[in-house]
């Protein structure tokens, strides 16, 4: 078991449910949004349209999760402005730019220019988030691995959890997007990889192609060896896959060793379309009816997260040498 800091400690507490596990609903969407409001012209759609949607999710919806994962640019500071989030659910702030630079085969991955662990530190926010593009076999590899590096120790400096989200990707020119057991490896192999740099919650992708592997047993070696992998609880994202197999392959995390979710547009794809009254009508019926139901599976299977941290002892001197005495 990790020994952590009490801040990290209390703000992890704050992103979880009263059991211990993490029911995140992901809405640090950008460019994916806007593909998704316009699909023929997302050029068009404005900060304000994103704004607005993601106060209606918000609205809607953070009183049924643990914590919102929402952006800087269109999200965080609109939903606290404008009183969206329910006060008993966790902020964790994203700090990557949205997309990736370089090339498809070799993916630069960045933080957001302007912004930072210390301002999202000040702007009140429980955690943050870092999306990066990795492949172990990837020039590009070393970059990565500093950069984590980098959030880890100012995370560290500034008492917040750091949540690392690694997505994988083909290396190779010829294929476009890894499946079967390439990917598994790929994806195993990078959590291992990346929390033994540092991180506080791992935020990964399904270990297993479920379309090649639909067998059960399939998706619990995976899910079991990820667990292995790790040296951080995880939570599984949703990767825009319809609902109904999201839920199983949640329960199959949680039952092999997962700490709860992080679902996106598993949740709430469904709202892109049609106008106002029936986007409400949708997010206050089937998609609450989803993070409640994915709710209650972290609830009744995720490993709690004490169960991988606990606090240092404490006692009436600790707040004189709590990091290193700073006044």
């Amino acid at each position: 078991m990790k020994t952590i800091t009490p801040g990290k400690f209390l703000n992890l507490q704050r992103c979880a449910t009263a059991n211990g596990g993490f029911s995140i609903l992901a809405l640090d969407h950008r460019n994916n949004l806007r593909k998704a409001l316009n699909p023929e012209a997302p050029e068009q759609v404005s900060g304000k349209q994103m704004s607005d949607f993601k106060l209606e999710v918000t609205g809607a919806l953070s009183r049924h999760a643990s914590a919102m994962l929402l952006d800087p640019e269109v999200g965080a500071f609109q939903v606290i402005a404008r009183r969206a989030l329910e006060r008993s659910c966790g902020l964790i702030a994203a700090l990557d730019a949205t997309g990736y630079g370089g090339e498809a085969t070799a993916r630069e991955s960045r933080i957001l220019p302007g912004w930072s662990v210390q301002k999202a530190k000040l702007m009140g926010a429980n955690a943050v988030k870092l999306l990066v593009y990795y492949h172990p076999k990837s020039r590009m590899a070393p970059e990565v691995e500093a950069l984590v590096a980098q959030v880890n120790e100012e995370c560290g400096r500034h008492d917040l959890p750091f949540i690392l989200e690694p997505l994988v990707y083909s290396i190779d020119p010829e294929v476009k997007k890894m499946t079967g057991n390439e990917r598994s490896e790929a994806i195993l192999e990078t959590a291992a990889r990346l929390t033994a740099i540092g991180c506080d919650l791992l935020k990964v992708e399904f270990p297993a192609d479920t379309q090649e592997n639909p067998e059960s047993s399939i998706w619990q070696q995976a899910c079991a060896a990820l667990t292995k992998a790790s040296q951080a609880p995880w939570v599984l994202l949703s990767a825009a896959v319809d609902y109904d197999t999201y839920l199983r392959q949640v329960e199959t995390a949680c039952r092999q060793g997962a700490s709860g979710i992080a679902a996106g547009r598993a949740v709430w794809s469904e709202a892109v379309t049609g106008d106002r009254q029936a986007r409400a009508q949708f997010l206050n019926t089937c998609a609450r009816a989803r993070m409640e139901q994915l709710t209650s599976t972290v609830d009744h299977l995720a490993v709690p997260y004490w169960q991988y941290y606990q606090t240092a002892e404490v006692d009436e001197g600790t707040y004189l040498s709590y990091f290193g005495g700073l006044e």
